[in-house]
């Protein structure tokens, strides 16, 4: 009887001490993270101001070394948004933040000037993309269609593409690298928005336009040449996009592309993510009756005007909100939000940290990520 007993208590013992750890067991990637720090500050000699974009070196090339941290500039030292110029790049190694790269404010090459976005990639080949949608005074009244501008790994800027697709481009850079050759997924959202004053007679707020667009640009990339934008394919639109005085425009800006070809979307002004089907090859027609936006895997919620979007591990994605200092994780594959994060808890802003996050960027450990906030013009990173 003893013995039997014995059993029973072992396994019993057994049992709770498996059931501890499955309690345990962290439900998403942001249980793990329990730090937050500043790094660096974001704004170069000139001034430049609002940080948006962030991304790591894939390798040592040019004057950058592998996991250097790039952030863009969307403001200058006026604070006018739609005017940033300037490239920074961080050292983990030594701690410091430097000048990568810069341009002139009225660039001719640029439909409207120069105002660096969300909108950036380094290539591994060895040249850095990155998307302007520039204004004279800081609001969408005076904006332009900005462009796709292209330095090598010297800062030394080589070309701009333009053209009638290229309306704003806004958000992330989701990509495929081949080394020679890449596709490049990035978000035009300034397609025929008017000035901020421009008031909807039945809501009294700027008129929401459904013009925003994800275009596919796919690049040949010669050794030792630029890359040649070859061929641009509309594969989504209808997102919803507004001027705002405070934020510039809301419009779609994260963009992740699953390894399916699935590429995820956060939509900003209608706070969710959504999942446009076989990006990689998609031409069919784009209408808004025909999967324009993709299919909604999540809405509302923790969302709060979702920003910049990145993949996490277990498969999920973690989106930085723009009206709070909030980072929310979503499982795609169960079309659910999990928790979100208060990585921003500045009390200046109501909600706190609200408007100062933007871009996103995993550690190369993938154990934490990088973000950035506006207020204090910093790169920061968040890890176990």
């Amino acid at each position: 009887m003893r013995s039997i007993l014995s059993a029973l208590a072992f396994v019993g013992a057994a049992w709770a001490c498996g059931s501890q750890h499955a309690a345990a067991a962290p439900k998403g990637f942001l249980e793990t993270i329990h730090r937050h720090m500043m790094l660096a500050s974001t704004s170069p000699g000139n001034g430049d101001l609002n940080p948006y974009a962030v991304f790591l070196v894939p390798q040592d090339m040019g004057v950058l070394h592998k996991d250097e941290v790039m952030v863009t500039n969307f403001n200058n030292i006026t604070n006018l948004q739609g005017t940033g110029t300037t490239l920074v790049v961080y050292s983990p190694a030594t701690k410091t933040s430097r000048l990568f790269a810069s341009v002139p404010p009225n660039l001719a090459a640029c439909p409207g000037g120069i105002g660096f976005t969300t909108a950036l990639t380094i290539l591994k080949s060895g040249w850095v993309i990155v998307g302007s949608t520039p204004s004279k005074d800081g609001t969408t009244g005076t904006k332009g269609d900005g462009c796709v501008l292209v330095f090598d790994a010297n800062g030394t800027f080589t070309e701009a593409w333009k053209g009638p697709l290229i309306t704003g481009p806004w958000g992330d850079i989701a990509s495929i690298d081949n080394g020679d050759s890449a596709v490049l997924f990035i978000s035009m959202a300034a397609a025929g928005l008017p000035a901020p004053d421009v008031r909807d007679p039945v809501t009294h707020y700027p008129p929401i336009l459904h013009n925003a667009t994800v275009l596919r640009m796919n690049l040949r990339i010669p050794s030792g040449q630029p890359p040649v934008l070859e061929k641009q394919t509309v594969v989504a639109s209808g997102f919803a996009g507004r001027a705002d005085r405070d934020n510039f425009l809301f419009g779609p800006t994260g963009l992740a592309l699953d390894t399916d070809g699935t590429l995820y979307v956060t939509d900003g002004y209608d706070e969710e993510v959504t999942a446009i089907d076989n990006a990689v090859n998609r031409t069919d027609p784009v209408t808004r009756q025909n999967d324009a936006v993709g299919r909604v895997i999540t809405k509302g919620g923790l969302l709060n005007w979702p920003l910049a979007m990145i993949w996490v591990p277990g498969h999920h994605l973690l989106v930085a909100n723009g009206r709070n200092g909030q980072v929310v994780e979503i499982d795609p594959d169960a079309k659910k939000q999990i928790y979100a994060q208060w990585v921003d808890s500045d009390q200046a802003q109501q909600p706190p940290g609200n408007g100062d996050l933007f871009g996103l960027a995993m550690t190369p450990d993938n154990k934490g990520f990088y973000y950035v906030e506006d207020d204090m013009n910093t790169l920061n990173l968040s890890a176990p």
